[in-house]
């Protein structure tokens, strides 16, 4: 017996057990029994509820004033994780650096989300000479190496914006440019997973009825098509976050994405370069765990929800 004919056997029993069970709540108790990607979902919120009481606790003021008298300060009850080389608190600027790489990181991935499914529908649903040109220009996309570009208008473009509005605050232009940059730069591969689905969902017998029924293109197409390719819409959004946070660290590293005196965690680790030898651990400690951390609560929680959306991924759950 092979073992697609096992998943599709264990599919039927769970779905003929107990009472009937709608697709969403059959995806939450496929997901439900992934403990890594429950881990994944406990340690995200509970990152967040950090960063969102940090903020409340500690003003942004506070995480960005030099004490000059304190510069380079080990942990200690006063600075719980230390001091920069200027006396700021590391602690402080961690909650604010979180702040900005889940912003950048949920900004990033709605545009990309967005541009994707929008190209990747259209390339699928219409066909013909529009999907033709609509793939020539995903796979031009593919060909430009998102990192160059990033550093590129990162560097220039920063310079000509100086202030961008964000949930009612203010924070620079290079904040700004990397979100644009790394949305639109990272939309190919959700494009050509929604095309996929589209091109197989559009021969089925909802979509012909819904066109003897007389419903626009457009109706068909948002309330039929995207909600059937959701599953692969938000596994690659989920992904998609920890490559946007991901970026906008090693950007902010090479001293080009989000710039001083907003704190990130990148720009953080830039920071410590210059005292590592000198022993100051703690400057760049403390901003790389948070990095990993985060990354890899993301991916397990997209991990999970490959699999619960994916029944025959071949995990049996």
């Amino acid at each position: 017996m092979t073992s697609e004919t096992t998943n599709i056997i264990n599919l039927d029993a769970e779905a003929a057990s107990g009472p009937h069970l709608t697709p969403s709540q059959l995806i939450w108790r496929r997901f439900r029994k992934h403990r890594m990607a429950l881990n994944g979902v406990l340690g995200l919120a509970g990152l967040i509820m950090f960063i969102i009481i940090g903020s409340i606790a500690i003003s942004e003021k506070q995480a960005n004033e030099v004490d000059l008298k304190a510069r380079l300060s080990p942990p200690s009850s006063e600075h719980w994780m230390g001091t920069d080389s200027t006396g700021r608190d590391t602690f402080s600027r961690i909650i604010y650096g979180g702040q900005i790489s889940i912003i950048i990181g949920i900004l990033a991935v709605t545009i990309s989300v967005t541009i994707g499914t929008v190209i990747g529908g259209m390339a699928g649903y219409f066909g013909g000479g529009m999907d033709s040109v609509l793939m020539r220009i995903t796979e031009a996309m593919l060909s430009i190496p998102a990192l160059f570009l990033l550093i590129v208008l990162g560097k220039y473009l920063g310079r000509e914006v100086q202030t961008i509005n964000i949930f009612g605050r203010s924070f620079s232009g290079s904040v700004g440019i990397v979100i644009i940059v790394i949305g639109i730069t990272s939309w190919m591969a959700l494009a050509r997973i929604v095309r996929a689905s589209v091109l197989s969902l559009r021969e089925t017998d909802f979509i012909a009825a819904s066109k003897a029924l007389g419903a626009s293109n457009q109706r068909i197409f948002f309330s039929h098509l995207v909600p059937n390719t959701l599953g692969a819409i938000i596994v690659a959004a989920t992904l998609g976050l920890a490559a946007a946070i991901l970026a906008e660290a090693y950007v902010s590293f090479l001293g080009l994405g989000v710039q001083p005196p907003t704190a990130s965690w990148g720009n953080m680790l830039t920071s410590a370069q210059a005292f590592i030898q000198k022993g100051a651990w703690w400057m760049w400690l403390f901003p790389c765990v948070f990095i990993v951390f985060t990354i890899l609560c993301i991916n397990l929680m997209g991990d999970g929800l490959r699999d619960a959306f994916d029944p025959r991924s071949g995990r049996n759950l």
